[in-house]
């Protein structure tokens, strides 16, 4: 699969994305320092765009014919950590929505932190989503529960054409791991230290943490513990001699690979990694993605469905979209549940209330569309 990655910072969406067997072929980004550690890492430039720029951004997109567009607008107008009023960046949600409803790829993934969901420049981008005919997964996922030794809860919100809402969750839930990583279960001694500094955001927090727990969230905020820091009850270690993680240090646990480098000031180095997306979050859902479209692949496509009916069975335009329509509705009620046999689909269909509710003869009409797909699977 094809990605182009929007507001592709220093690579994280890229990298965990290409290591769940996509291809990353396009990148942009407005920030040149970070777009120069993205191009160290995988091996070619992002375009320097102002992603504002809805036209410019997708004439470019479309050129290189992404299956799938990632992006993580920026968050700081949603975060916990800022004035949480929308603003301009704000904005960039709605216009990454434009741009993937421009571009119409197969797939969209799109990262953000949890405020963004109550947000109104994420309503109205999710209303675009779905008037362009995505199914839409919508988890928030807590990264140490996936391969990156942080907790760092985040919203990642994936859609595809011609799917049902919340069809990727059961693939989601499946790859979290029952236990939350640690520091030391990624790096295990690679920073020679026990425990390290991580700045509060309000000094009412503890400040002072073990590697043999999942670090705090990673911020774009990196200081150095002050001379006047009194003890937390709930520091892991006293405060003498403890040290912050150094940038490269910081990137580690966002999983980026120990190759990283920063040829820019500590200040800028913390606030991209503090933006990214962690690398092996995205490499699980990017493996999500990839095995639910291994299995659509071995599935016919509706309009294969549509063609049979008119060709072999009779049906004029309106009876096969009506068809398809009653098809579609039995995959709402089933949830994105599968069955080999229309039979099963059937019975699973009869336990569903909603169904039951319907007039004897929807319902039947809604199993002859069951039989009729089942018959078109067996000629094919």
């Amino acid at each position: 699969m094809r990605v182009a990655d929007l507001f592709s910072g220093c690579g994280g969406m890229s990298l965990g994305l290409r290591a769940s067997g996509m291809e990353p072929v396009f990148a942009a980004d407005h920030w040149s320092e970070a777009a120069e550690v993205y191009t160290h890492l995988l091996e070619h430039a992002p375009k320097i765009l102002d992603l504002s720029d809805v036209v410019r951004t997708v004439t470019h997109v479309r050129r290189e014919r992404p299956d799938i567009v990632a992006g993580g607008p920026p968050c700081q107008d949603f975060s916990a950590a800022g004035n949480r009023k929308e603003a301009a960046r704000a904005d960039l949600t709605l216009a990454y929505a434009e741009a993937v409803v421009a571009i119409r790829p197969t797939w969209f993934v799109m990262e953000n932190v949890l405020l963004a969901r109550s947000s109104v420049a994420y309503k109205r981008a999710r209303k675009l989503f779905e008037q362009a005919g995505y199914g839409i997964t919508e988890k928030v996922l807590n990264a140490a529960y996936y391969g990156v030794p942080q907790i760092r809860k985040r919203l990642i919100v994936i859609g595809r054409q011609d799917e049902l809402d919340d069809f990727l969750s059961e693939e989601i839930d499946d790859r979290a791991t029952d236990e939350a990583l640690t520091v030391r279960d990624y790096v295990g001694d690679e920073f020679g230290i026990q425990f390290y500094y991580r700045h509060p955001r309000v000094w009412e927090k503890r400040a002072i943490y073990s590697i043999d727990e999942p670090a705090a969230t990673i911020r774009t905020v990196n200081r150095p513990i002050p001379m006047t820091y009194r003890s937390h009850p709930m520091d892991a270690a006293p405060p003498r001699g403890i040290r912050q993680l150094t940038p490269r240090e910081r990137a580690r646990v966002q999983t980026f690979p120990k190759r990283i480098k920063f040829r820019c000031s500590m200040t800028m180095a913390d606030e991209m990694v503090g933006n990214a997306v962690p690398v092996k979050l995205a490499e699980h859902v990017g493996r999500a993605i990839m095995a639910h479209e291994k299995i659509r692949g071995s599935e016919p496509s509706l309009e294969s469905f549509r063609y049979w009916l008119s060709d072999c069975r009779g049906f004029n335009e309106r009876s096969a979209g009506s068809v398809l329509s009653r098809l579609k509705r039995s995959k709402k009620f089933l949830r994105g549940q599968r069955f080999t046999d229309h039979r099963d689909a059937a019975h699973a269909l009869s336990k569903v209330s909603e169904f039951a509710a319907l007039p004897s003869s929807v319902r039947s009409q809604i199993r002859r569309a069951l039989e009729l797909y089942a018959e078109f699977n067996g000629h094919l």
